[in-house]
């Protein structure tokens, strides 16, 4: 178990320049701050992670020579890893994973192959099975860079039965039902905006409401959920009206009571922050705060959401947030916090 107010958590990197691979940190909360950056793991473009719920595995996407695919990590009681096995294919690695709250099935991204793969986990130790699905998508979009697939998320439904994936490169929602034995089932595809790229998606608590981050328009769409079923609902945009520069939507967060959306710009280099009508699940602009860094990748609240971590790609510097927990509101506390090419932000759960 975590120190009382002292929160351990990891870092995803791009492997270039001085990057080793996975880092860990810890967040004092009496203090404010961030302390004890260190290599956690040294593997080739851990971008994405996810900490499994009983906080003993971590799972990282993973990049070894001409093949990737994923790695599965022990997690010691100050926050060494050590790594138990790997499942990869040829070619490129994934750009997102997750896994089910009881610890039986991972689920990986791969935007450059535009499909997605699920795992058994072993029960005993945490180690990952190889593919029991491999699910390719087909299509492509308006926009130059929509060519072809682009898988860049999947999460898996409240109830975990069914797995949503957001396809950026065909603009459209696609969810799967998750059998027993690890392998999907395809239910349902909704097509959205095009030309939009849509990326990541949250479920607001109450399991009725999902909201997704559009990488080209900058906008959050948001949708009504009901079993395996969407519908949209609003589409907001994340960036001022007059910003005609490039941007790239990043990360999308939700706070744990439903009440705000944080969603992340590349290239206006900001958090926007949201309220929530509890009723419909809609939004409104609260504020815009700076990055801090250019190209925010990713951000995550801690486990007391009193504060938020943010990550710069480009600048190498992490970014440390306190938040308002009645107005949404972030007030910038440090941003000299250095991590190569930090992508992806994950606390140890509480």
């Amino acid at each position: 178990m975590p120190e009382k107010n002292k929160f351990k958590g990891f870092i995803g990197t791009y492997t270039k320049g001085e990057s080793k691979g996975i880092y860990s940190f810890t967040l004092n909360t009496d203090e404010g701050k961030i302390e004890d950056v260190r290599v956690a793991a040294e593997l080739g473009n851990p971008t994405y992670l996810a900490i499994s719920h009983d906080n003993r595995n971590l799972y990282s996407v993973v990049k070894d020579g001409d093949n990737g695919g994923v790695a599965a990590f022990s997690i010691g009681h100050g926050g060494e890893l050590v790594e138990i096995n790997r499942q990869l294919s040829p070619g490129s690695s994934p750009c997102y994973v997750n896994v089910d709250r009881q610890k039986q099935y991972l689920f990986s991204a791969n935007y450059h192959k535009g499909l997605v793969e699920s795992h058994l986990i072993n029960r005993g130790d945490g180690s990952l099975l190889p593919a029991a699905s491999t699910m390719k998508h087909e299509g492509r979009g308006p926009d130059p860079r929509q060519d072809k697939p682009h898988s860049h998320f999947a999460g898996l439904t409240p109830d975990e039965k069914y797995l949503a994936v957001v396809e950026l490169g065909i603009d459209a929602l696609i969810t799967y039902k998750v059998n027993e034995d690890a392998t999907l089932t395809k239910v349902k595809l909704l097509p959205l905006k095009a030309g939009s790229g849509p990326r990541h998606l949250v479920f607001h608590p109450n399991g009725k409401f999902a909201y997704i981050m559009t990488e080209f328009s900058s906008e959050v769409i948001l949708l009504d959920y009901e079993d395996g079923r969407f519908s949209e609902k609003q589409y907001i945009s994340t960036i001022p009206e007059d910003f005609k520069e490039n941007n790239q939507g990043s990360a999308i967060h939700i706070s744990s009571d439903g009440r705000f959306v944080y969603a992340g710009n590349r290239g206006h280099n900001s958090i926007a922050v949201f309220s929530v009508n509890q009723a419909t699940g809609e939004l409104r602009f609260v504020e815009r705060v700076s990055s801090e860094g250019d190209w925010p990748r990713d951000f995550e609240l801690d486990p007391t959401e009193k504060y938020i971590v943010g990550s710069n790609q480009e600048t190498g510097n992490l970014v440390l947030y306190q938040r308002d927990e009645g107005s949404g509101r972030l007030t910038l506390i440090a941003s000299d916090i250095k991590v190569p090419y930090p992508v992806c932000v994950k606390f140890i759960h509480v």
